[in-house]
């Protein structure tokens, strides 16, 4: 492992962490030599925790979801496998999990290390030349056991049983605990422990006494791991919550709740998701993530009689409507790695399914999931639907504003995001997107944030698409205005602050950051304000005039064309934005072989297309540069 790592993350500790890290290695060296081996983890009794989830399967599951488990399962059963961006390669349908499979990276072909060695000597923070680790843990994630189970419950299809009986064996053969890569990282530990969980409780009756006791011991391996090498401090963000999460669901598999661990996810509601609904991380995914994690157990603590409090009934209800008021085809903005507890695979809005999911369980009016929405399988769905919101919204402490409206005949969606960088000292999964924006028109996204692409094997295209001349807002020098000092950690953090949020007409919403304060001694600020037919983007550089640089990056598939100081945004040959500069200093490029040399866009993890960004380079200072957005008619 590159020691640079090391040295960059132990600068982000306090000294109570670093003494935490150092018990940790203690404890991962007496772990290997004694928690190894399916020998100490015998199978105990296993109980229900989703009590009523095969009832709810089997009565309420609409034509549309019955299609749309039925399409998922095909391709399980057929040897396919799709995530992240890729596919796996296709295999024998009579021979469905190989060994090998559990290692296999798709896009590289190489196999991550297996039982030969130890977890926790599974250098998978530097590739190599294995690829992202990401794509590894996904398949043995067993995501795709929920859904088999679905199947045969609802059409008794006994291909269905079969599979999972064979991915479980398969697993638990290739996988004995701590070694290899599958027992690397706790979240992942977690998330499978939960796939299993609810496959055993809507098929494990009808399946093999044999393979249920392999459920077990791997639950019980599970249990060992999770409370002994828990993330915490520098890291303690979402993966905390999947740990405590299938820590909790494990204890009510076993028969006992855990009123320790109910405790401390109980505590992780109020510290990741904040009060007005926004995500502590500064990602809406990651958001929507802890909320499903945190759904399914506060789920399972109802149906033992044992509910939650009424204040995670709160913070869920709140991030609800917060994500109700998020762009439905904007994208994201900080890291999205489709992390899913439940799922059928690809989804085209996760955060509105969660969102549906939460105002189904809580009886709440909402907006409708997808009809074939998976998740609502399980947790309902809204009471009624919702208007769609209008106006200016501030999440004041999740640092971002929305306005929805109509401009010309045509639906606007804006978001101005003025919140931190992230959680916690290393903001792992926050971008330097301090005072972007994205813009959608009638539903279709216009101005981009340019999304994730990949983690571990990204390197320097993982360092652009964090950077702030990557996003819709001012750099100065190509200089992030927080300075990245790893894939998930950085050395200085900029800090935003709203000045003012005005609704009404005119609506207008001022921010600054002070991440170019100690460099170039002046602070960013900028104000948005509605105008008839278009948007006001004014960028002021407080303390000192400085030559800087003023982006928008497009969607793809939309072309920019120049006209003196005017950008004309069209899809086709519709005019869907025209964007008034000073004057003509604008570079207009997409793509290229190197970061910076153009536009890129990743609309998914794993996905990188180019998209044209548009530059403009000049003087920037107290008196600010005005840039004009403008919505013209339908055409």
């Amino acid at each position: 492992m590159r020691i640079g790592w090391y040295i960059n993350r132990l600068r982000s500790m306090s000294p109570a962490e670093i003494l935490h890290r150092l018990g940790e290695h203690r404890r991962k060296v007496v772990s290997k030599r004694r928690d190894d081996g399916w020998q100490r983890y015998g199978s105990p009794q296993l109980h229900p925790v989703f009590r009523s989830l095969r009832d709810v399967v089997q009565a309420n599951a609409t034509a549309d979801q019955r299609q749309a488990i039925t399409t998922a399962v095909a391709g399980t059963l057929e040897g396919r496998f799709s995530a992240l961006g890729r596919s796996w390669p296709p295999r024998d349908p009579h021979r469905l999990f190989p060994p090998e499979i559990w290692r296999l990276d798709p896009v590289s072909g190489t196999l991550w290390p297996g039982p030969e060695v130890h977890a926790f000597d599974v250098d998978f923070r530097s590739a190599g030349d294995r690829g992202d680790i990401k794509y590894v843990w996904e398949f043995n994630r067993l995501q795709q056991l929920p859904p088999l189970a679905a199947q045969w419950m609802l059409c008794g299809d006994a291909k269905c049983l079969a599979a999972i009986e064979a991915a479980i064996d398969s697993w638990h053969a290739a996988n004995p605990p701590f070694r290899g890569v599958a027992w690397a990282s706790g979240i992942e530990v977690a998330l499978r422990a939960i796939s299993l969980i609810v496959t055993l409780d809507i098929a494990g009756d009808k399946m093999a006494t044999a393979t249920c006791g392999r459920i077990g011991e791997i639950l019980a391996a599970s249990a060992h791991w999770l409370p002994r090498f828990p993330s915490r401090f520098s890291s303690a963000n979402n993966h905390l919550v999947a740990e405590l999460a299938g820590e909790y669901l494990i204890s009510l598999a076993f028969g006992a709740e855990s009123v320790s661990v109910r405790g401390a996810l109980v505590a992780e509601v109020d510290r990741q998701i904040l009060a007005d609904g926004a995500g502590a991380e500064q990602t809406p995914t990651y958001a929507a993530f802890t909320a499903e994690l945190i759904l399914l157990c506060a789920t399972a603590a109802r149906q033992a009689g044992s509910p939650f409090p009424a204040s995670v009934d709160a913070r869920l209800a709140a991030f609800a409507e917060f994500a109700g008021w998020l762009p439905a085809r904007a994208g994201g903005f900080g890291d999205d790695d489709e992390g899913r507890a439940l799922t059928l695979g690809d989804e085209p809005d996760y955060v509105r399914s969660v969102a549906a999911a939460i105002h189904g369980y809580l009886g709440m009016a909402g907006d409708a999931p997808a009809p074939d929405d998976f998740r609502a399988l399980f947790f309902g769905v809204p009471s009624r639907p919702v208007p769609a919101p209008e106006g200016l919204r501030t999440f004041a402490q999740g640092g971002l504003s929305v306005w929805h409206g109509t401009m010309n005949g045509r639906r606007v969606d804006l978001t101005f995001d003025h919140g931190p960088l992230g959680y916690l000292s290393i903001a792992a999964h926050g971008h330097a997107d301090a005072l972007s924006l994205t813009l959608c028109i009638d539903d279709q996204p216009v101005l981009v944030d340019p999304g994730t692409w990949l983690y571990g094997s990204g390197r320097e295209w993982r360092n652009w698409f964090r950077s702030t001349p990557a996003h819709n807002t001012l750099n100065i020098e190509g200089q992030s205005q927080s300075i990245i000092s790893g894939p998930f950690n950085w050395s200085h953090k900029a800090q935003a602050a709203l000045v003012e949020s005005q609704d009404g007409v005119p609506w207008k919403v001022s921010a600054s950051h002070d991440g170019y304060k100690a460099r170039f001694g002046v602070v960013h600020q900028r104000t948005v304000t509605g105008e008839v037919g278009g948007i006001l983007v004014t960028d002021q550089l407080l303390g000192g005039g400085r030559t800087a640089e003023i982006v928008f990056q497009l969607a793809t598939g939309l072309a920019a064309s120049l006209d003196g100081s005017t950008v004309r945004v069209s899809r086709g040959d519709e005019t869907l934005l025209t964007i008034r500069f000073p004057d003509g200093a604008v570079d207009i490029r997409a793509g290229g072989d190197a970061p910076g040399q153009g536009g890129w866009v990743s609309p998914r993890f794993g996905v990188r297309q180019p998209a044209s960004r548009l530059a403009w380079r000049g003087e920037v200072g107290r008196d600010g540069v005005a840039i004009h957005l403008a919505v013209p008619p339908r055409q």
